[in-house]
C-alpha cells in the first residue's frame, strides 16, 4: 500500500510537467491571470521524539527542585552500624539514599553483618546515630556524589585509600578530627562498660549540617544525578516489569534475612530485620520508595598500602540486579572500585502493584 501511494504522487508531478512542455495551441491565449496568493505556511509537525525535561531536580532523589540555590551544598553520608546490639538508630529516615553494605568483620562462621550509609542532601537529619568507621566500599559508592563522610575513623590503609581519592570525596572529617566543632556528640545513655572499660561504639552521634560547615569543599552539591530519572510515567523502567510485593535478601548464608514488604496504602516498602520490623529510636518503622538489589561476589583483602585488618576489597557485580519501586528509574550507574569511573548495569525490573 505504501508503494502504490508513492507512485500516485509521482505520477501527478509528472503530469504537471508534461502539460508545461506540450506544444502551444493556435488559439489566442487568454489574458494572464493574477499570480496566486502565497499558500499559508503549514504549522510545524510535532516531533516523534519526546521533549527533554530540563526542569531542575534534586540529584539524589529526582524530585523537582523549585530553587536551585537550595541544592548548592555538600551531601553528607554517615556510617551507621546495623547489628542488633547497636540498634535503635536515629536519623536515617531523612536520607535521600541509604546504602546497605557488608560490614567487613567476619564472624566465626566466616560471614559478615551489615552496615548502613544514609546520604543526606535534599534534607538534613538533626542527628544520626550511632556512627562507626569507614569501609573501602564507601569510596566508590560515594565518589560520584562528592560526599562528606561522617565517621569514627578507619584502618590506616583505608585512610590512605580515602586520601588518594580526595578529589572526589571528603572522608577525614571524623569524630576525633572535628572535636569541639559541634559536628558530633556523645549520647551518654548509650555508653556501656565491659570488663572495666567504657565503650562508645553505640554512643557517637553525628550532626550532618554542622559537619558540612567544617569544609568549603563540594559546596556546589553532587555534580550529577546519581540515578537516571524519568519525567513521565511512560518512561518508568519498572512499569514493564513483573509484579513484586515482598523481597527477602539473605546475609550470613541462608538464615539471616533482610526484608522489604510493599504497603499498598502507604505506597512504600517497609524494612524488616532478621529479628523483626526495622524500628528507629522514636518507634517509627523504616520505609522507602524504592529498593535496588545487586547480587555480587566479594572477597576480603587490601587494595591499598598501609596497615590494618582486611576488608571487603572488591566485588564483582555480574549477578542479577533487581529494582523494586514506583519512582522513575532507568539503567543504574554505579562507580567502580577505582573511585572515579562508572559502569552501567541493566536491571531486572520488578514493580510494585501499581
Amino acid at each position: 500500500m505504501a508503494q502504490t501511494s508513492r507512485r500516485v504522487v509521482l505520477l501527478g508531478v509528472v503530469g504537471v510537467g508534461l502539460a508545461a512542455c506540450s506544444k502551444p495551441s493556435a488559439q489566442p491565449s487568454p489574458p494572464p491571470t493574477p499570480p496566486p496568493r502565497p499558500s499559508p505556511i503549514p504549522s510545524a509537525t510535532p516531533s516523534p521524539y519526546p521533549s527533554v525535561d530540563t526542569r531542575p531536580r534534586w540529584p539524589l532523589t529526582g524530585k523537582l527542585l523549585t530553587d536551585e540555590d537550595k541544592a548548592r551544598h555538600a551531601a553528607v553520608a554517615v556510617k551507621v552500624p546495623d547489628n542488633r546490639r547497636e540498634h535503635p538508630q536515629t536519623g536515617i529516615d531523612k536520607a535521600d539514599i541509604v546504602f546497605v553494605e557488608l560490614e567487613g568483620y567476619r564472624d566465626v562462621s566466616g560471614y559478615s553483618g551489615t552496615r548502613l550509609v544514609p546520604v543526606f542532601h535534599s534534607r538534613m537529619a538533626d542527628s544520626v546515630a550511632p556512627v562507626r568507621s569507614i569501609r573501602p566500599v564507601d569510596i566508590p559508592l560515594l565518589s560520584p556524589i562528592h560526599a562528606l563522610i561522617g565517621n569514627t575513623g578507619a584502618s590506616p590503609w583505608v585512610v590512605n585509600y580515602v586520601k588518594h581519592y580526595r578529589a572526589y570525596l571528603k572522608g577525614l572529617l571524623s569524630y576525633m578530627n572535628t572535636l569541639r566543632t559541634g559536628s558530633y556528640g556523645i549520647d551518654q545513655s548509650r555508653v556501656y562498660t565491659l570488663n572495666g572499660h567504657k565503650y562508645y561504639d553505640k554512643a557517637v552521634v553525628c550532626h550532618p549540617a554542622t559537619l558540612a560547615r567544617q569544609t568549603k569543599r563540594f559546596r556546589s552539591g553532587p555534580p550529577q544525578p546519581y540515578f537516571p530519572f524519568a519525567s513521565t510515567r511512560e518512561e518508568v523502567s519498572a512499569i514493564q516489569g513483573k509484579r513484586g510485593r515482598s523481597i527477602r535478601i539473605p546475609y550470613k548464608g541462608d538464615s539471616y534475612f533482610m526484608g522489604y514488604d510493599y504497603d499498598k496504602k502507604k505506597k512504600r516498602y517497609l524494612r524488616s530485620l532478621p529479628w523483626g520490623p526495622h524500628l528507629l529510636a522514636d518507634g517509627s518503622r523504616v520505609s522507602t520508595d524504592n529498593v535496588l538489589m545487586i547480587k555480587a561476589k566479594q572477597h576480603y583483602g587490601k587494595i591499598f598500602r598501609g596497615s590494618g585488618h582486611d576488608g571487603i576489597a572488591s566485588s564483582s557485580g555480574s549477578g542479577p540486579r533487581s529494582f523494586f519501586g514506583r519512582r522513575p528509574v532507568g539503567p543504574v550507574v554505579l562507580a567502580t572500585s577505582q573511585g572515579a569511573s562508572f559502569s552501567a548495569l541493566r536491571l531486572t525490573e520488578i514493580r510494585a502493584d501499581m
